[in-house]
C-alpha cells in the first residue's frame, strides 16, 4: 500500500495544480472484447485505436455482464444490487435509494456541467439525476426512434428513413452540446456521458458500410477467432491458452419462434463453420458484416466528437474513457418492427442478432457471452486517454478493475473531496484507478463480485470462483489461466468453500442493505 501511495503522489503532483480535466465517458452496447482493432479485431476503428496508441489499454477491466446493471454501477459507483438496479434473491429490481446519487450530482459542487447523449437504461430521467442537458434514446431500431427524450421531455416518434441513423444522431447531439458549452460555459469543466446503442441488436447499418465488410466474414467465425487470438498475442494482450469453443452453449434464453421467422440461415449454436450449409454461411457472414459496420460507424461518429473537442482546443485536457456494457451477445430473437426475410439484411425491416457463433469470436479469447459472468460476459476493453495528465503512450495496464471504479477515479481527478460517510449510506466499493495511470501497478482490493440472472462469481487476487445458473462452482487461477480453461474446483475444495463463503457473505449484506 505504501508503494501505491507513492505512485499516486508522484502522479498527483503532475496535474494537481492544473485545470481539472473535462471528462468524456463513452460506452458501447454489446461490443465484444476483441472487436476493436487495438484489442485484436479486424474491424476498422482508427479513432479508438488512436486512444490506445497515445494512451492506455486495460486488459482486465470488468462490467456486470448486462446493460442496466452496468450503467447503474458506472454512474453510481456501487454494485447494481446495492442500489436495487439488479435482482437479488427475495429482492426485486427497483429504483435507486435516495442516497445513491449519480456522478453528475457529485461533480456539480466542483463547477462541472454534465451532459448525456444516447442510451440511458437507468431509473428516472437524466436531468432529474443531475445532468444539465440530455438526449435520451431507447433503441428499437437504428433507422427510427419510437421513444426518445430531449432534456427529459418526450419527443414524437420519427418515421423510418434511410437518412436517419441512431449512431449519427447520438453523435450529432454530443457535438451540438459541446458547441453550446464552448459558447456559453467555456470557463467550466464538463462531464459528457456518450452512450451509443451500437452494436446492440437489431443489427442495422447503412448499406455502404455493410458492403465494405460483406466479403470479410465469408471465411467464418472459426478463422476470425484464430486471427484475433494471434493478433492479441502479438499485442501482449493474450495470456495462457485460447479457450475451446463451447459448441453446445447457445443463447441464454431460447425463443424457438425466432428461428421460424428468420429462416434456415439462422443457427442456434457455434458449430464448426464448415458444417454449415451454404445458405447458413451466407446468412451468418452477412450478419457479422452488419455488426462490423455498426462498430465502424460508431468509431467514425466518435471521431466527429473528437474533432469538436480539438476545435474547442480542449482535447488534450479531456480525460476520455471508452468501454462496453457487457460482452458480445449470443441472443437470437425478433422484436420491434419485426423481420421481413425479403428485405436486405441490416435494413430497417429486418431484425437480426449476432448469435453464439459470432459472439464467441467477438469475445476472443474468453468463454461465454453477455449475461454470463465468465470472462466473455464481463470483460470489456477500457481505453484511457488524457495527454495533459497521462504521460505514458501505448502502454498496457494489467490491474483488475470494474465499472464501480469509474466514479472514484473521476472524482479524484476533478478534485472532489469525499465527504465523511453517513451511517445510512454504505461505503462505496470502487477504487480510484488514478495511480495506475502513471505506472502498471495493481490496485489493491478485497474482492470483485458478480450476480446476474442466477449467474454468479467472485474474484480475489487472481482467484475467480464462477458458476452458471443452477450449476456447480468452477475455480480458476486467472494469473495462469485468464481464459478459464482449467477448472481447479475438484482439486481445491477448500479454496472453493472459502470463496463461496465470501460470495454468500457479500450477497447477504447486499440483501440486508436493499431491504432496510
Amino acid at each position: 500500500m505504501r508503494i501505491l501511495f507513492c505512485f499516486s503522489v508522484i502522479f498527483l503532483t503532475s496535474w494537481s495544480q492544473a485545470k481539472p480535466p473535462n471528462v468524456l465517458l463513452i460506452m458501447a452496447d454489446d461490443m465484444g472484447y476483441s472487436d476493436l482493432g487495438c484489442y485484436g479485431g479486424e474491424i476498422e476503428t482508427p479513432h479508438l485505436d488512436s486512444l490506445a496508441q497515445k494512451g492506455l489499454r486495460f486488459t482486465q477491466f470488468y462490467n456486470t455482464a448486462r446493460c442496466w446493471p452496468t450503467r447503474a454501477a458506472l454512474l453510481s459507483g456501487y454494485y447494481a444490487q446495492q442500489v436495487r438496479r439488479d435482482s437479488l434473491p427475495g429482492v426485486k429490481r427497483g429504483n435507486r435509494p435516495a442516497w445513491a446519487h449519480l456522478l453528475p450530482a457529485k461533480l456539480k459542487p466542483s463547477g462541472y456541467r454534465s451532459y448525456h447523449s444516447g442510451k440511458w437504461h437507468i431509473d428516472g430521467l437524466p436531468l432529474a439525476a443531475g445532468f444539465d442537458r440530455s438526449y435520451y434514446i431507447n433503441n428499437h431500431g437504428f433507422f427510427r426512434l419510437k421513444f426518445h427524450y430531449l432534456d427529459d421531455k418526450k419527443q414524437p416518434a420519427t418515421p423510418i428513413s434511410p437518412k436517419f441513423y441512431a449512431t449519427d444522431a447520438i453523435a450529432d447531439h454530443a457535438v451540438s452540446i459541446l458547441k453550446e458549452h464552448n459558447e456559453e460555459h467555456a470557463d467550466k469543466p464538463f462531464f459528457h456521458y456518450l452512450a451509443f446503442t451500437a452494436p446492440h441488436f437489431p443489427l442495422h447499418a447503412l448499406p455502404k458500410d455493410i458492403e465494405r465488410y460483406r466479403k470479410r466474414y465469408q471465411q467464418g467465425w472459426d478463422k476470425i477467432r484464430t486471427a484475433r487470438w494471434q493478433k492479441q498475442k502479438k499485442f501482449g494482450l493474450a495470456q495462457g491458452k485460447l479457450s475451446p469453443v463451447e459448441r453446445e452453449v447457445g443463447p441464454h434464453h431460447h425463443f424457438p419462434d425466432a428461428y421460424e421467422i428468420l429462416g434456415p440461415g439462422e443457427v442456434r449454436y457455434p458449430v464448426p463453420w464448415k458444417t454449415l450449409t451454404e445458405e447458413q454461411q451466407a446468412f451468418q457472414a452477412d450478419k457479422m458484416a452488419v455488426h462490423a459496420a455498426m462498430v465502424d460507424s460508431m468509431d467514425r461518429a466518435i471521431g466527429r466528437v473528437f474533432d469538436q473537442l480539438r476545435r474547442m482546443k480542449v482535447f488534450d485536457n479531456t480525460l476520455v474513457l471508452f468501454l462496453s456494457d457487457n460482452g458480445a451477445s449470443a441472443e437470437v430473437m425478433v422484436r420491434g418492427d419485426g423481420h421481413d426475410p425479403k428485405a436486405p439484411l441490416g435494413s430497417a425491416y429486418t431484425y437480426l442478432c449476432l448469435g453464439a457463433g459470432w459472439s464467441t469470436a467477438c469475445n476472443t479469447p474468453f468463454r461465454m457471452h453477455k449475461t454470463w459472468v465468465h470472462e466473455g460476459g464481463t470483460c470489456t476493453p477500457l481505453l484511457v486517454h488524457w495527454p495533459n495528465g497521462i504521460k505514458s503512450r501505448g502502454e498496457l495496464r494489467h490491474t483488475p478493475g470494474h465499472v464501480i471504479d469509474v466514479v472514484p477515479t473521476i472524482l479524484e481527478l476533478a478534485g472532489v473531496e469525499v465527504q465523511a460517510q453517513n451511517k445510512n449510506v454504505p461505503p462505496a466499493p470502487g477504487k480510484s484507478l488514478v495511480a495506475a495511470f502513471a505506472k502498471d501497478i495493481t490496485i489493491e482490493r478485497d474482492y470483485l463480485w458478480w450476480f446476474h440472472d442466477g449467474n454468479r462469481a467472485i474474484r480475489t487476487g487472481d482467484w475467480k470462483l464462477v458458476a452458471t445458473k443452477d450449476q456447480p462452482w468452477e475455480l480458476f487461477n486467472l494469473g495462469e489461466d485468464r481464459s478459464e480453461t482449467r477448472n481447479l474446483a475438484g482439486r481445491m475444495p477448500g479454496k472453493v468453500k472459502e470463496l463461496e463463503n465470501l460470495w454468500l457473505t457479500k450477497q447477504a449484506g447486499f440483501i440486508k442493505q436493499a431491504t432496510r
